[in-house]
């Protein structure tokens, strides 16, 4: 950012925050509600504008600085987040999963198979139910840059070129998919971990992983159906140039799986198992033994498995070199900057629903009476919707905060609200249309192969479809699960 404009961005969130501090608070809402409001939309254009780290560190600060907190109490809500250490741990695992030839291989075995082969459209579907299945496990950043090599090896095999409008398929296609994989579970994902998060703050109970993934997973299938149906029927792109593709010569040569890999698999698998059986064993079973083992490991939480396997991968020595060293973890596995963020929107979404700052009672205030005058379905739409264009339009973890913390501070009559909230997270994550909605849509953007308006464009079709699938059909099941 050029100076100028730096300096300009960085006054312009000054004056929010100490105008917000100092001008008569709105009617009803106390002075450090309204000093909230003004850090936020401060904080906000800073992490709209500048970078997503230092201005999370500020809010921090400026947190700790109203009358009602302490800057212990913000600190206990930020650093000492379950789902600040449950994300850092995760991000260990899943980087230490990198690192061994087994999600190159899961890639092209999705895209070189027999189905992929039946046609220009079979590769297609393959290639992103590829993304979705990765994506499943792995951060959308790491999941994206694991993507552009593969995807810069299939350009140059069906010698598809910048500014042909199959290449920007699949560059589009790419970030969708990625963004909707991210949604599909809470695992290595920080939007849905929010607003499950607020809601256990809020409510005492607790979604778990295995009820959020009944949703997601199938959710997320069908709004990929869908986008690839409306890109086969509108986008209509010419697909001659796949017609002769030979999955075969794509060069993603991987190294064969050692010993240390496959322990990392094991480790793998076995945290997904500790994440997921838990809940599921327990409502099936109420009594004996295998009751109550597994009714233990639920008490554990959802940080204890991947600090299991971190501590293993840190402990398990193959030729005497361990699998994996912390110092290397932390310095190359880790998105700290998604990290301080997640950590600033911790302590922010604290702050939002503290019943002294009275920013909760005054949402409620204020939209009930919208709320009341409108259907269930209304209130589904519109919330969702919310969640939808903020997500696209700024940030993932603001939009988790926020409309997940406003749904929360309304007491519906005829709504579930855990199906709400757990749809606003996965929304959250749904974000492909502009490039302040997630790093990789400025990259596919900037890249040539796809542009800006292009990316807007369907990005938005995208949003559009998912957030009638959501409305109509997830929300319902959702209701079922929970």
């Amino acid at each position: 950012m050029h100076k100028r404009n730096y300096l300009t961005t960085l006054l312009l969130s000054l004056l929010f925050i100490i105008l917000f501090r100092i001008i008569t608070p709105f009617d009803g809402l106390s002075s450090s509600g309204m000093a909230l409001i003004g850090i936020f939309i401060g904080i906000l254009i800073l992490w709209m504008k500048v970078s997503i780290d230092w201005p999370s560190l500020l809010l921090l600060m400026l947190l700790g600085s109203l009358d009602e907190l302490s800057f212990s109490s913000v600190l206990a809500s930020s650093f000492g987040s379950g789902t600040i250490t449950f994300l850092i741990f995760t991000f260990v695992l899943t980087y230490a999963l990198s690192r061994t030839p087994y999600l190159k291989k899961t890639a092209k075995a999705f895209i070189s198979s027999r189905i992929a082969t039946k046609g220009p459209w079979a590769f297609v579907i393959l290639y992103c139910a590829s993304i979705l299945f990765i994506g499943m496990f792995v951060s959308p950043t790491v999941l994206f840059f694991l993507y552009l090599p593969i995807l810069e090896e299939i350009y140059k095999v069906v010698d598809l070129k910048k500014g042909d409008k199959t290449a920007a398929m699949f560059m589009m296609l790419t970030v969708i998919m990625t963004g909707i994989s991210s949604g599909m579970t809470p695992i290595a994902h920080a939007f849905p971990l929010i607003a499950l998060q607020n809601y256990s703050k809020v409510t005492g109970n607790i979604i778990s992983y295995a009820s959020y993934m009944a949703i997601g997973i199938p959710t997320g299938l069908l709004s990929a159906i869908v986008i690839l149906l409306s890109f086969a029927l509108i986008y209509h792109p010419d697909m001659t140039s796949l017609s002769s593709f030979d999955a075969l010569k794509l060069n993603l040569k991987e190294k064969e799986a050692n010993r240390s890999d496959k322990i990392i698999l094991a480790l793998f698998i076995m945290v997904i198992f500790l994440w997921v059986s838990p809940s599921l064993v327990t409502s099936i079973t109420k009594e004996g033994f295998i009751y109550q083992a597994f009714k233990y490991l639920n008490s554990l939480g959802n940080t204890f498995p991947p600090l299991l396997a971190t501590t293993m991968l840190c402990m398990i020595r193959i030729d005497d070199k361990p699998l994996l060293t912390l110092q290397e973890a932390f310095t190359k596995g880790v998105s700290w900057p998604s990290i301080i963020m997640c950590i600033g929107t911790s302590a922010l979404g604290s702050a939002l629903v503290n019943e002294s700052i009275g920013l909760n009672a005054y949402l409620s205030a204020r939209l009930a009476p919208i709320t009341t005058s409108l259907s269930p379905m209304m209130i589904v739409l519109f919330f969702i919707l919310w969640a939808a264009l903020q997500t696209n339009l700024s940030s993932n973890m603001v939009t988790a905060t926020l409309v997940s913390t406003a749904a929360l501070s309304i007491s519906f009559d005829n709504i579930n609200l855990a199906s709400l909230i757990v749809l606003i997270g996965m929304m959250s994550s749904y974000s492909f249309a502009t490039p302040p909605a997630m790093p990789c849509v400025a990259i596919a953007g900037s890249s040539g192969y796809t542009n800006p308006k292009q990316m807007a464009i369907w990005g938005f079709i995208a949003m559009f479809i998912s957030w009638l699938i959501f409305s109509f059909i997830a929300y319902p099941l959702g209701i079922l699960i929970l």
